[in-house]
Formats: structure tokens, sequence, C-alpha cells
């Protein structure tokens, strides 16, 4: 018989060209169990990743980066899922308003730009994570780690971000108490500093650099948007 995938002749179990199965096994429950599994890299935990990037986040990712890629969370992934627990709790108890867009005509391209961010957490924090990281290789650039490297620790150190603002949105929801500034300052704070233990902890100004670049990284983002949706209203009129 031939393979599926390549056409190649296939005379055992899996192809030998491309390692196709000659034989799918069929879609069941033990099928969707083991994608998710291989989908959230289960061979630590994702509960494990959690632990890590809380305790010792810099040498976590270093080692990820460096040497070993089988003990965390595949980075994206990571940010993904964090993201979107955090979209799951402010739908759930209802806690999420519009913060940076307030006082602006909801029919406006610049409201539009930034509802577009909140329903899609996942994917705005890797766009602003490329404006963070361009900050990053200014500042950091003398450490030799590459642009891509530094999206890798960014997908991690936000992904905790966004695990931090989860925690402060499920307290502000059980307890009907606003918490958006402490929460916006908490999850600042350990980006910075996570970023800081990965270049060099042993070295205060890096903590001091860490925080200029994700915040000029963040305001970089927020001014992009707004000007992206300034262009919308301007071409909606010459329409």
């Amino acid at each position: 018989m031939s393979c599926y995938n390549c056409n190649q002749p296939v005379s055992e179990k899996f192809c030998g060209n491309c390692g196709q199965p000659a034989v799918l096994k069929r879609v069941d429950g033990h099928y969707i169990l083991h994608e998710i599994q291989h989908i959230l890299h289960f061979e630590k935990g994702i509960l494990y990743t959690f632990k890590a990037l809380l305790v010792s986040p810099g040498k976590s990712i270093r080692e990820f980066i460096t040497c070993n890629r089988n003990r965390l969370v595949k980075p994206v992934i990571f940010l993904l899922i964090t993201s979107l627990i955090y979209t799951v709790i402010i739908h759930f108890f209802h806690t999420s308003e519009t913060h940076a867009a307030r006082g602006i005509p909801q029919s406006s391209g610049i409201a539009a730009v930034f509802a577009w961010v909140e329903s899609h957490y996942g994917y705005a924090n890797i766009i602003m994570g490329v404006f963070i990281g361009g900050w990053l290789k200014l500042m950091f650039g003398r450490y030799g780690y590459n642009f891509y490297e530094m999206l890798i620790l960014l997908c991690f150190v936000m992904g905790m971000g966004m695990l931090i603002l989860a925690v402060f949105e499920l307290g502000e929801g059980l307890l009907k108490v606003s918490l958006a500034s402490p929460a916006s300052i908490a999850a600042i704070l350990y980006c910075a500093w996570a970023i800081a233990q990965f270049f060099d902890p042993r070295k205060f100004k890096n903590y001091l650099l860490a925080l200029m670049a994700y915040l000029l990284g963040m305001f970089s983002f927020i001014l992009s948007a707004v000007l992206l949706g300034a262009v919308a209203d301007l071409l909606m009129k010459h329409v």
C-alpha cells in the first residue's frame, strides 16, 4: 500500500519516508486526551510551568532557550492559555471594562481597535510582545540573545502577567472591590523582575532597564493602536 501523506510505498506500521502511520487510529476519547496532552506539553505539566516561572523565571526560561525544552509548556501556547484563563474570568464575573478607550465614542475606529484587543488578549499580547521585544533588544542586546529568543522570554513572562491579572480579577469578582490598579502594578512589576532575572539578576540597573523597556513597549503598542484607529476614522470620512 502507499502512504496517504507522501504516496511512498509502505510495508510496515509507519511510512519510512515521512513517519505517517500506515493505518490511522479511530478518533475517540483517548485520541482527544492525547492531543490535549500533546498541545499542553505535559511532560512536566502546566502547573510545573506556573511554579517554575513564579519562583525562578530567569533560570527556567534560560534553560528552555539554551539546553532543555521538555520541562515547560511551549511559550506561545502558554501565553494563549493564560490569556484564555484571564478572558474566561473577566467574562464570567463581568469585571471587564474598556479602561484605555474610556471617553472615546464607541463608533470610532479607536474604540473598535481596543474592542478587538479586549476580545483577543492572546493575539494582542503576542503583538505587544513584538514592541516590548524591540525595546529589550535595544537595551539588552549586549547579552547576545536574538530578537526571537527575547520573544520566547516575553511569551513566558507576559503569560504569567496574565495569570496574575486573572487572580486579581477573580478576587475582584468575589469581593466586589476594584483591584484594577494593584493588579496592573503587580503584573508589570513581575514582568520587569522576571526579565531582569533572565539577563542578570545581580545588576540592579537591569531591573530598571527591564521596567523601562516593558513600559515603553506597552506605550508603543497602545500608541500604535490609537494611530491605527485614527487612520481608520480618517479613511472612513473620505469614503
